[in-house]
């Protein structure tokens, strides 16, 4: 939607993901190459659309394949791979989204081997993480920098085949956008890679596990780290 917007000039820029970009508006099958897919989408953002990548903030919210801890000590679940051996007894759940996309759950069981004894289960992402906690599913796919992880004590593996593209998040802009307001451009370069991937887990943390209001999270983080 955001950038269906954009291209009408409805918007004038979002946040975007460079995963997302590759592999979901320009069609490319997932790479796991962090400079070859920011190479290609700011390329070709730039001819087909006429819109700017900027500076990346600095954290990847790919995708993470997620356990509950107790699981993962009990039956040794460090990488996806180890998955293979237990699987035929659990039970996963994905989002709607992950279910369909081209770097989803059909290429992750066929890159991993990874085989249900049932069809996972489609539910909204926000609900995931309740479920595996709870333990109504055994295994879902969430994003490694969200902040219930760590507060529901939950374990994300290690992508060791690499799978997953790179979701590094930066700003797209409308190139006429630039152009009209040049200050746009390095008031978001002041941005490049402050957030890290502990950095943003943390945020989302305060806003999702102790209900922060999300305005004033980011007002106080740009006070601190933007002068």
């Amino acid at each position: 939607m955001c950038h269906q917007a954009i291209l009408a000039g409805q918007i004038d820029l979002y946040p975007e993901y460079s995963g997302t970009a590759f592999t979901t508006v320009l069609k490319y099958p997932p790479v796991p190459d962090r400079d070859s897919v920011s190479h290609v989408v700011a390329r070709d953002y730039a001819a087909k659309f006429a819109l700017r990548w900027t500076a990346p903030f600095g954290f990847n919210n790919t995708f993470a394949i997620l356990v509950r801890r107790a699981d993962a000590e009990r039956y040794g679940l460090k990488r996806i791979s180890d998955l293979a051996r237990v699987t035929p007894r659990w039970k996963a759940g994905f989002g709607y989204e992950f279910l369909d996309r081209a770097d989803g759950f059909a290429g992750l069981s066929k890159s991993y081997g990874l085989r249900f004894g049932t069809p996972p289960t489609a539910m909204d992402l926000g609900l995931t993480y309740r479920a595996l906690a709870d333990g109504k599913v055994d295994v879902i796919a969430g994003n490694s920098t969200d902040g219930q992880i760590a507060a529901l004590h939950l374990v994300s593996l290690e992508d060791d085949r690499g799978y997953f593209p790179p979701y590094e998040a930066a700003v797209v802009v409308r190139d006429e956008t630039l152009r009209r307001h040049p200050a746009l451009g390095a008031a978001l370069e002041e941005l490049r890679g402050k957030i890290s991937d502990g950095e943003m887990q943390r945020l989302n943390a305060l806003a999702d596990v102790e209900h922060r209001d999300i305005r004033t999270i980011a007002r106080e983080w740009l006070e601190k780290h933007v002068p």
